[in-house]
């Protein structure tokens, strides 16, 4: 299953929000942005089935939107003080991914209910059709993050991560550059641990539809797509918890070097989210107080 987070930190803390950029309207459609559940990136569903998929999304966003996004906004202004005080630290930064990762979890507890109806009424067609776009995902994610060499993998995941900051600061300075590379550097081959994890995932809920019809099916979805981290490799935990801690150093190091320009180029993207996710039609419903 895609995270759609690129499995770092930084894109759990920005990349939630901020993969929209000035498309947020646009991406706030797409619960694949909002939660950890593309599935629809392997079922291959019927008219009905479509039909059904879309009134019950609507539904979820119409929830999404006016009990959620309020502290989604929230969130968004103890972001922006964070960067406005230059108060960007460790503690600060564990504080921010705790908040995301529980309102990841309140949206896929919410959406379960119906991802186990969708899944109870797959045939045995649509059952195979998504086992076999889960091979291919595998066969290209092996191709494209595990057959460069090493060395390949750590300038690429570099390259990316450069191109992430670029975005939301600027052109970095040659000693900020070299700290992406030293971050790089350090997660080694986190790349093989990601991407066992996955297929560790994927088996074990083709596992689970093979047995869609049981009683158990219910919890066994609920801990797929609810309680993920309890089903982690014991590698793959290690290897996220440093990877976490890694981003979050990486983060603060970046700011601490920061310049004026930079955090003020930060503050507009922020600022920006803000305004574009404050002017959704939908945010008009939420309770106000």
């Amino acid at each position: 299953m895609s995270y759609r987070l690129k499995h770092f930190v930084l894109l759990l803390i920005l990349g939630l929000l901020l993969s929209g950029c000035n498309r947020a309207g646009v991406a706030y459609r797409n619960l694949d942005v909002i939660i950890p559940w593309t599935l629809n990136d392997y079922l291959a569903m019927n008219s009905e089935q479509k039909v059904w998929f879309n009134e019950r999304l609507k539904e979820h966003l119409r929830w999404h939107c006016t009990t959620q996004l309020p502290g989604y906004l929230d969130w968004l202004d103890r972001l922006q003080q964070m960067v406005e005080t230059n108060q960007v630290t460790d503690a600060a930064l564990q504080a921010r991914i705790l908040e995301a990762k529980q309102a990841i979890a309140q949206t896929a507890r919410e959406i379960t209910p119906s991802a186990i109806e969708l899944l109870q009424g797959l045939d045995d067609q649509q059952v195979k059709k998504m086992n076999e776009a889960f091979a291919k995902d595998q066969r290209k994610r092996r191709a494209n993050f595990l057959k460069p060499s090493l060395e390949q993998q750590i300038q690429q995941r570099s390259e990316r991560m450069n191109k992430r900051l670029v975005a939301w600061l600027g052109p970095l300075s040659a000693s900020q550059a070299q700290r992406v590379v030293v971050w790089s550097t350090s997660l080694g081959e986190q790349n093989q641990q990601w991407i066992a994890n996955r297929i560790h995932w994927q088996t074990q809920f083709s596992a689970a539809m093979e047995q869609r019809h049981s009683s158990d099916f219910p919890q066994r979805i609920e801990q797929l797509l609810v309680n993920r981290e309890s089903l982690w490799t014991p590698e793959y935990r290690q290897a996220y918890n440093q990877t976490e801690q890694a981003v979050r150093s990486l983060l603060v190091d970046l700011m601490a070097e920061s310049t004026p320009d930079q955090r003020q180029r930060l503050l507009k993207k922020i600022n920006e989210i803000h305004s574009n996710l404050t002017a959704l039609k939908c945010l008009k419903a939420a309770p106000q107080g």
